[in-house]
């Protein structure tokens, strides 16, 4: 007798081979991304890039914060120190005189009761004599078509103006205004002024420099402050007693610095100026000179239909 036929062996279930690959597949996927995730775990993020430089340009209505009206936060530097807060000052209009509404004006001396300007711009830069009541160009030399003037200051009989990146300083008579000699010098020029034994010079920075004002050497420079924050877009400049007066470039900001520490102890908001219809086709104010004996400041600004004859008083 034939013995029992063995019994056949199992069958696999028909789904338990793919359950048990897809298993595995789900294992290795998460051991992967945990790797994945335990590598870059410490990996350094990309330095940012750094943003683009706004272009250097000495004209038109580029947007300016008023570091006086909000100063953002201070500035890591290492000549950042606090500083007592400068004393808030506005402008007492006393009154006004016509001016050139095609000087571009870069600097302003008042000096024996003549008005002398420089004005900018390639191809119209000048150095200038004006009557003061009538606006009225007395006399004028043009300056070499490549030449962008800028400030200006008055050394005993003569004057010296400076210009933005030629490098290079021009002394005139001032009774004739015939060029008499020129000096040469490193870096931009932007404000002049005389405090009486040497001159002051502003480049755009929130650096002052000292030059001789025999030789146009440097001498000394100082770094300027307000609110314990470096300054710049230092523009034109006015030496009065002990202190020096500047615009600050894209602003109605005048402000009185020491030059001793380069502090700004006077902030002044010279606002408001120009009604609004005399604004249009008129750029940014700059141009300071003061009359000594009359104690008063004369302002205007590059286009500026009329010359303001004001007093600095305490702002409110």
């Amino acid at each position: 007798m034939q013995p029992d036929a063995l019994p056949p062996s199992p069958r696999p279930h028909p789904y338990r081979r793919p359950i048990t690959a897809a298993l595995v597949a789900i294992v290795l996927l998460a051991l992967a991304i945990l790797g994945w995730l335990a590598a870059n775990a410490n990996a350094p993020a990309p330095a940012p890039q750094p943003a683009a430089s706004a272009p250097n340009v000495r004209g038109g209505d580029a947007p300016f914060v008023d570091p006086a009206l909000n100063p953002g936060p201070p500035r890591r530097t290492e000549a950042s120190t606090s500083e007592e807060p400068p004393q808030r000052l506005t402008v007492q209009v006393l009154g006004s005189t016509p001016h050139d509404r095609s000087a571009f004006t870069q600097g302003l001396v008042w000096f024996q009761g003549a008005l002398y300007e420089s004005t900018g711009l390639y191809g119209q830069s000048t150095v200038r004599e004006v009557d003061r009541a009538t606006g009225e160009v007395r006399r004028q030399v043009r300056l070499d078509p490549t030449v962008f003037a800028e400030g200006l200051a008055q050394v005993g009989d003569r004057l010296v103006q400076i210009t933005w990146q030629q490098g290079v300083a021009y002394v005139y008579d001032i009774a004739t205004l015939e060029r008499l000699d020129q000096f040469t010098y490193t870096g931009e020029g932007w404000g002049l002024c005389n405090d009486g034994a040497r001159l002051v010079m502003s480049d755009g920075s929130s650096a002052l420099t000292f030059r001789d004002p025999e030789t146009f050497g440097a001498i000394g420079t100082v770094s300027v402050t307000l609110d314990g924050r470096p300054l710049d877009r230092l523009n034109e400049l006015e030496c009065v007693g002990d202190r020096v007066y500047a615009n600050v470039w894209m602003s109605d900001l005048i402000v009185r610095i020491d030059p001793g520490s380069g502090r700004v102890d006077a902030a002044i908001d010279a606002g408001n100026l120009l009604p609004p219809a005399e604004r249009i086709g008129a750029d940014v104010l700059n141009g300071i000179a003061y009359d000594p004996e009359q104690d008063v400041f004369l302002i205007t600004g590059k286009l500026w239909p009329r010359v303001f004859e004001v007093r600095f008083v305490p702002a409110g």
